[in-house]
């Protein structure tokens, strides 16, 4: 009769460390797949994430930026990979989207397009969510909440001042238009991470 063994996590881990499982990442590492190709996939797989989900993209009526599954992919990519995984995948992304790859928000490409400045915010807050990971923090509902807020606030930190330049807009009109059309989608964004992260840490200890 066999036992179940539970996968027990390490201070400093991600889910990413874990999944699917780390006796796989050790078997394959035997094998001689070496860590940076594991790496390698877990960024590139982290960059085409976030190009699909924003292809989920609603207008929103006098607003130049959609409503889209970006951000959320976005911040659940720097949690789930770690700082410097979660900085690469974005940056893959942004740097691949400005190219020519047409996976922005709707299909688009380039860095013309007036919420381009909300996709270097996705960049800095991925990288600033999986520090936070790194050390628990989406590890219970309230840690969880507290981390998509912050990433969250960055994003708008960066892109509501790039809309308003690229735009010519006043700050209250790039605040009307750049933010509080969204607050209470990410409000959702946020409690859909704070039931995911939490519960997939138990799956994995299980």
């Amino acid at each position: 009769m066999s036992t179940a063994t539970a996968t027990v996590a390490r201070p400093g881990e991600v889910l990413a460390d874990l999944l699917p499982s780390p006796r796989l990442w050790a078997s394959l590492e035997r094998g001689g797949v070496p860590t940076r190709v594991r790496d390698v996939a877990l960024v590139v797989g982290g960059a085409a994430l976030t190009g699909l989900a924003a292809q989920l993209s609603v207008p929103v009526p006098g607003s130049p930026v959609p409503v889209t599954g970006q951000t959320f992919a976005a911040l659940l990519v720097g949690t789930a990979l770690g700082a410097r995984r979660g900085f690469l995948s974005l940056a893959l992304y942004a740097l691949a989207g400005v190219a020519g790859v047409p996976w922005f928000a709707g299909g688009g490409s380039g860095a013309a397009a007036p919420s381009f400045g909300y996709i270097l915010g996705m960049l800095l807050a991925s990288t600033v969510v999986g520090a936070l990971a790194r050390r628990g923090a989406d590890r219970s509902v309230l840690r969880t909440a507290g981390a998509m807020l912050l990433g969250e606030a960055i994003i708008y930190a960066i892109g509501v001042p790039y809309l308003a330049l690229a735009t010519g807009m006043s700050a209250t009109a790039a605040i009307a238009a750049g933010l509080t059309p969204f607050l209470i989608g990410d409000a959702l964004k946020a409690a859909l991470a704070m039931g995911l992260l939490p519960t997939a840490w138990k799956l994995v200890r299980k």
